[in-house]
């Protein structure tokens, strides 16, 4: 089914190709609201929604309870921190070969995949040697 342009929905991709740290959509919602100030949160949710859903953007759980999303739809990991809250793409060249491996082994069509790595990223792990100085 074809749907009509939008430029508030042109917006937010924009917003998100633009960026590397998976935002939530509150985020995407204050920093597209800068320059369409009229913006509603509803319309924000819509349209990742929408643009998740079409597979031009990936929409991220990793446990924290908020969505992320992320403009790159290839096949990479994630990292998680657990003291920030940040996700980061992680590129490993085994990803490919999984992906083949486990649609060998499924009986049906593998469509996407989630792999996600949970831990403290290095601007917290420093920060943390800084306050125990």
């Amino acid at each position: 089914m074809a749907v009509k342009y939008s430029r508030q929905r042109q917006m937010i991709y924009n917003f998100l190709m633009t960026r590397k740290d998976h935002p939530t959509a509150d985020v995407v919602y204050k920093n597209v609201r800068q320059e369409y100030p009229n913006i509603s949160l509803g319309t924000v949710y819509r349209n990742l929604t929408l643009l998740a859903d079409r597979g031009e953007i990936l929409r991220i759980q990793v446990g924290d309870g908020v969505d992320h999303f992320d403009a790159d739809t290839s096949r990479h990991c994630h990292f998680f921190c657990s003291d920030c809250g940040g996700v980061t793409d992680m590129q490993l060249d085994c990803v490919e070969d999984m992906f083949t491996r486990a649609q060998q082994k499924c009986s049906g069509k593998i469509e996407s995949q989630s792999i996600c790595f949970y831990g403290t990223c290095r601007k917290c792990l420093d920060k943390s040697v800084e306050n125990q100085k």
